[in-house]
């Protein structure tokens, strides 16, 4: 149990008005979650408004509530501790909460567009390989050594990394690494948390439903960067022209890794077909399960984040060319005859669907098909929904656009949307199947040996999202039973 008066250290208060000496069992941010123990903190988003909650929390007994505007009437038995940004005041409070767990664990950050759920992925399972305790927290799942936890978000709210930090230190993790999304940065989630090194990946066109322009989107994903302490270390993917602003106000180490360019951690493709890829890094020639370019970027991040951290270099190539990447990220499936390839890949951006369709064309050896299944989520930026269409036309044979995670919207105003995106002279190789699972069959049905079909947006979910209801659904199940009823 903390004492109001040691869960506001370090916090920048404006005013008080009541006791400090009262204690705080826990901190609640959601109203509805209240008890008369807890600490009440007034969050402002862009949906609600936590200080229109304070009368119904105090009705429940709350006898701490923490605001960026004082109530006109103040109960006198309350205390008001009044902050600048509740926001920002939340994550150091839950880190005095939890005892400070992001100063006790070795703590990696990684941002960017594109691969941070690769990149944190295969830093956490080289660690266990490197015989550490370590923990996760990713879009696909949370984990604390081999315990998987479910995720909700990209990156938890902040009272939910602080707890989850601490869990993780008390089952004797050593390292924890963990993406860093843009809305996180902006809402201050990752207030209160010290980090010992981040890595940025690339950005391209994404959430500019939420950041409304790029510069925006950049600057959220810079905060990240300039939050970082001297003692930490700061890596950039320096092939990407935007990546170096990231590093204008740190205080952290600067460093960055490239495949083009000169680079404090540099790599070269040798060769990149279906099975692997084979680079040279630093002079070392080594084969890696993964595929394609932007996989290659990936592992070098990563090799570099381990240097960094201390690791040895060559120990660290030997374990990574063991590894595969995550799951829904360019996932393969087979047909049961072989001879047919599904790809999975949560590619859901227009940069992701090239990167990954440009791949499958530099690995293709023939004649064979590419056959592409996307969509485009509801409720999310819109102005990319052509520009996707566009991008898998250009590189496929043959497309199917269907709906994706349609949430609020009509699925076919979202299909609508990215015909507008297709050329006339494209028309002929597109089809719109709006049902997910019939587009899935129709890809499956219209391949033949030696073709490779793209499912692609969703990857690891494993439901669709309409209406606000989640159903089961699985594109990697999907197109294993489609192989079975067709018989492939």
């Amino acid at each position: 149990m903390k004492l109001l008066s040691d869960i506001l250290y370090k916090v920048s208060l404006k005013s008080v008005s009541g006791k400090m000496d009262l204690p705080v069992m826990d901190i609640q941010f959601d109203s509805r979650k209240v008890t008369a123990s807890s600490l009440f903190v007034a969050l402002v988003g862009s949906a609600s408004n936590g200080h229109d909650f304070i009368p119904q929390v105090l009705l429940n007994g709350v006898k701490m509530v923490i605001c960026e505007t004082m109530p006109t009437v103040l109960e006198s038995d309350v205390t008001y501790v009044q902050v600048a940004d509740s926001s920002e005041a939340l994550g150091t409070m839950a880190s005095n909460f939890y005892d400070n767990p992001s100063s006790k664990i070795t703590l990696v950050g990684v941002t960017g567009t594109n691969g941070k759920t690769t990149t944190v992925t295969l830093l956490f399972d080289l660690f266990r390989e490197l015989g550490y305790s370590c923990g996760m927290l990713s879009t696909v799942h949370n984990k604390i050594n081999d315990t998987v936890l479910a995720s909700t978000h990209t990156t938890p709210d902040a009272v939910s990394i602080q707890r989850l930090l601490a869990e993780m230190l008390a089952k004797g993790c050593t390292h924890c690494f963990m993406e860093v999304s843009s809305h996180a940065a902006v809402q201050r989630r990752i207030a209160g948390l010290d980090f010992k090194g981040a890595l940025f990946t690339n950005i391209t066109h994404d959430h500019l439903d939420y950041h409304k322009t790029f510069d925006e989107y950049i600057k959220a994903k810079k905060i990240f960067f300039d939050g970082l302490g001297k003692n930490a270390f700061a890596l950039i993917n320096v092939d990407d022209k935007r990546a170096r602003v990231m590093l204008q106000n740190t205080k952290a180490s600067k460093h960055t890794f490239s495949l083009k360019t000169i680079a404090d951690y540099k790599a070269s493709i040798i060769s990149n077909t279906i099975h692997g890829l084979e680079l040279d890094i630093e002079g070392r020639s080594v084969w890696f399960k993964l595929i394609g370019d932007f996989n290659a970027y990936n592992l070098l991040g990563v090799y570099g984040a381990a240097a960094l951290l201390g690791e040895d270099k060559d120990e660290v190539l030997t374990v990574l060319s063991t590894l595969s990447s995550a799951k829904g990220r360019f996932d393969q499936v087979m047909s049961n005859a072989g001879n047919i390839t599904a790809i999975i890949d949560y590619a859901h951006t227009p940069d992701a669907l090239e990167n990954v369709l440009s791949t499958i064309q530099s690995i293709r050896q023939g004649n064979e098909k590419v056959i592409t299944v996307v969509g485009c989520g509801g409720n999310r930026d819109s102005a990319k929904r052509p520009i996707m269409a566009a991008i898998a036309c250009k590189f496929s044979d043959q497309v199917i656009i269907t709906s994706d995670n349609p949430r609020d919207e009509d699925p076919m105003d979202i299909i609508q949307q990215m015909q507008e995106g297709i050329k006339i002279t494209d028309r002929r190789k597109v089809l719109v199947i709006a049902d997910r699972k019939e587009a899935i069959k129709t890809a499956t049905t219209l391949s033949s040996v030696g073709d490779i079909i793209l499912i692609a947006g969703k990857g690891h979910e494993n439901y669709q999202e309409i209406k606000g209801v989640k159903y089961p659904f699985d594109d990697k199940e999907i197109v294993k039973e489609m192989y079975d009823l067709l018989g492939k």
